[in-house]
């Protein structure tokens, strides 16, 4: 909010600091009409009985996107800088199949890469754009309210829906937000738009990060050196799936709920366990070591930045098809089914491996389900759940300092002891 108090010109309401303190202190802005000669700038007020002499109301409104406008910024993500396609992506199967199965069941709940520098984990991230299919939002709402779904619309529009009014709705793709390190906790959860308190009487609130991300991907890089106060608010949005912003007198709270992924370098530092816990899988990457697989991808990163746009037109049609079968996976999602015994089985091996709680059991299903989906089928297999289970389980498991095996190995040697 660089331009939050507009031009530093001589404004009318300034001439009046008194009021102005009495208008910042209170918990409502309206311009009101009393006697005359009551004036201090462009608003007038009014004292009422029994009340302070300054009294003023709020009104809890979150800042609206013009429809038009909104469809303007859709477009313009045509002309934008061009991203790595997905599917040039050379090797890192554990990562592409994790961001995959999120983006096909976002309840899953994100997914933490951690691996050495420079093995393409935001170019793996931030290609992922190219491939996230259409949803239906409720057009003007800047929280990206599904018309459809209760459990993600906005306080305003499911005020409109009671009501009984029609919504109008636009197609856009699954937005990706990027939470940069520095970010201020005002930038993330929102803020009161002062100007529009100056300008025009009305305290509005401005949407920050997390409604932008609603309903799509929340993208933190280097997120193990994030801030402590940040992680807290991203526990808590992760934990409700709601962000609750109380600020000058007000509360307002609003959908946050989104796809977290996180990326990081395990020597930079240790993630807080409580973080690590909200995120459904982890994917372990590192440094390609054969020598023509790294041939290959230096050779790919030069042809894409002599010439991006031939470069990813030569990747269209693989991206084309990637891209359907994650529409015709997350279309066909609800009627993938797993047998009890794979479900008993799944928790036997979370519970021989000490694995605390149950979040463990739930986002094995789910990925197993998910897996199954992508590859065009109904029915989970053993071996399904055998693919995705390291990535869910090896972040959950309790650390031994003693213990010089990975923590994925140990997973898989507990399942196929249990799956036999």
């Amino acid at each position: 909010m660089a331009s939050l108090l507009g031009p530093l010109s001589p404004s009318p309401i300034l001439t009046c600091p008194s009021r102005l303190s009495s208008l910042s202190s209170s918990s409502s802005i309206s311009p009101v009409f009393s006697g005359p000669g009551k004036f201090c700038g462009r608003i007038q007020l009014k004292p009422k009985k029994n009340r302070s002499r300054y009294h003023v109301s709020v009104m809890n409104v979150a800042t609206e996107i013009n429809p038009i406008e909104q469809e303007k910024k859709f477009d313009s993500k045509e002309s934008a800088r061009p991203v790595y396609p997905f599917a040039a992506i050379v090797g890192q199967d554990e990562m592409k199949l994790c961001l995959l199965l999120n983006v096909i069941d976002p309840k899953i709940g994100g997914v933490m890469i951690m691996g050495d520098r420079g093995t393409g984990k935001s170019t793996t991230v931030r290609s992922l754009v190219d491939l996230l299919p259409e949803i239906t939002v409720v057009a003007g709402d800047p929280y990206n309210s599904d018309p459809r779904d209760p459990e993600f619309m906005g306080k305003e529009v499911r005020e409109r829906v009671q009501k009984g009014e029609q919504l109008p709705v636009i197609e856009t793709k699954i937005n990706m937000v990027d939470l940069p390190l520095g970010a201020t906790e005002d930038r993330v959860c929102g803020t009161i738009d002062i100007e529009k308190a100056l300008t025009e009487g009305i305290k509005a609130f401005e949407p920050g990060l997390l409604a932008k991300a609603n309903r799509g991907i929340l993208y933190v890089d280097e997120v193990n050196l994030l801030d402590d106060h940040l992680v807290d608010v991203l526990l808590d949005s992760a934990a409700s799936g709601w962000n609750t912003v109380e600020r000058e007198g007000i509360s307002i709270s609003h959908p946050a709920r989104f796809i977290l992924i996180g990326s990081g370098n395990p020597e930079e530092g240790e993630l807080r366990p409580q973080l690590l816990d909200r995120f459904g899988m982890h994917a372990q990457v590192g440094t390609v070591r054969d020598a023509e697989l790294r041939v290959k991808i230096v050779e790919e990163r030069a042809r894409f930045d002599s010439n991006p746009k031939e470069f990813r037109e030569s990747y269209l049609a693989e991206q084309l098809q990637l891209q359907e079968q994650i529409t015709t996976a997350r279309s066909n999602l609800s009627a993938v089914q797993i047998d009890q015994d794979l479900k008993v089985k799944i928790s036997k091996v979370c519970a021989e491996l000490d694995v605390d709680g149950l979040r463990g059991d739930i986002v094995t299903n789910r990925a197993a389900r998910a897996l199954a989906a992508l590859k065009g089928r109904d029915q989970v297999t053993a071996e399904d759940v055998g693919i995705v289970i390291p990535n869910c389980l090896r972040h959950r498991l309790r650390k031994d300092p003693l213990e010089s095996m990975d923590s994925g190995i140990l997973v898989t040697e507990k399942f196929y002891e249990v799956f036999n």
